[in-house]
């Protein structure tokens, strides 16, 4: 297994009116390739939020960024630079978590969501102790995760309507 440093090149997206922060393990191949999170056309991610938020599947990278921001959501990584295989969180060694605060200080975030179980992991690991905020872990939208349908992601990512307003 060939492992390459990466650094995380995607800005979190977020303003004041966040309530929701929505953490991913560390940016995909083609996601760092685009500068966007879930850019590769296979993760589930947009068709899952736009299906629990009662919303068109936003097509650009504008789109994207207004859809969050107007559904009071925050989106970003728990790692800012790691070894990594691909995009195989498997693989990941010698992490380096991101510094939340810049966003836990400047939006009312009410409650953090982990997208799969290695952001989840990482999450509990190296921010936890800091923030001191319990994250709730929701089955990954990768379409490695082929165990959960998109209709049963859906299902399970409902949960982060209660929160948004």
């Amino acid at each position: 297994m060939q492992l390459t440093t990466a650094i995380h090149n995607i800005d979190p997206i977020y303003n004041q009116d966040s309530k929701i922060l929505i953490l991913g393990s560390f940016p995909s191949v083609k996601s760092r390739e685009g500068q966007f999170f879930y850019d590769h056309p296979q993760n589930r991610f947009w068709k899952v939020m736009a299906g629990v938020l009662g919303s068109p599947v936003p097509q650009t990278h504008a789109q994207k960024r207004i859809f969050l921001l107007e559904h009071h959501i925050a989106l970003w990584d728990v790692l800012q630079s790691c070894e990594i295989s691909g995009s195989s969180d498997a693989s990941i060694q010698n992490a380096v978590p991101n510094d939340l605060s810049r966003i836990l200080e400047s939006a009312d975030i009410q409650a953090i969501f982990c997208n799969g179980a290695a952001s989840y992991n990482y999450y509990v690991k190296y921010t936890l102790p800091l923030t001191g905020m319990e994250a709730i872990k929701l089955p990954s939208t990768s379409p490695a995760n082929a165990s959960f349908s998109l209709d049963k992601l859906k299902e399970q990512w409902q949960v982060i309507c209660s929160y948004r307003d």
